[in-house]
């Protein structure tokens, strides 16, 4: 094949590359979405320490997964709500983010918590522990938690 014979195939073909639309690029995990999870779990400890609970179940997508310890998994808005409502009553909750980090429209973040309760029939309850989750930017660009897990550093009793 020669030079002469490709000028009219380039002449029909450059025309229709050029017209289609540019690929969109994914959106990249940005200094920014790292400040906006950081943002969202201060918002979230407050939250807790307030028993504000439904805010704090709408950090959550609808069908999030939550595992606290020593109990069963839970799914969805009603559960979570219904977990967290039956809290005794919270007298501190610090949530600490070690790592937040993620590619395109998922994220992670782990990190250290305490949680203090006040049952009425028991001795307070202070937690330490850690924790992990996993959050999902939303159609408006906010970050919700599709799955959350901790658990405590106490050792397990033999």
């Amino acid at each position: 094949m020669n030079f002469r014979s490709l000028i009219p195939a380039l002449a029909l073909v450059l025309p229709i590359a050029a017209c289609q639309p540019a690929a969109t690029p994914p959106p990249t995990f940005a200094a920014a979405d790292e400040t906006a999870i950081r943002g969202m779990l201060e918002q979230y400890a407050a939250t807790v320490v307030a028993e504000d609970w439904p805010t704090n179940v709408g950090y959550y997508t609808a069908d999030a997964v939550r595992m606290p310890p020593n109990e069963a998994m839970m799914q969805g808005h009603a559960a979570i709500t219904a977990w967290v409502t039956a809290l005794p009553p919270v007298t501190g909750f610090t949530l600490t983010p070690q790592v937040v980090a993620g590619d395109g429209d998922m994220a992670y973040a782990r990190g250290v918590f305490t949680f203090d309760l006040a049952p009425s029939d028991a001795a307070p309850v202070n937690m330490v522990g850690k924790w992990s989750a996993i959050y999902q930017r939303q159609a408006d660009g906010s970050w919700l938690c599709v799955s959350d897990i901790w658990n405590t550093d106490t050792p397990m009793v033999t």
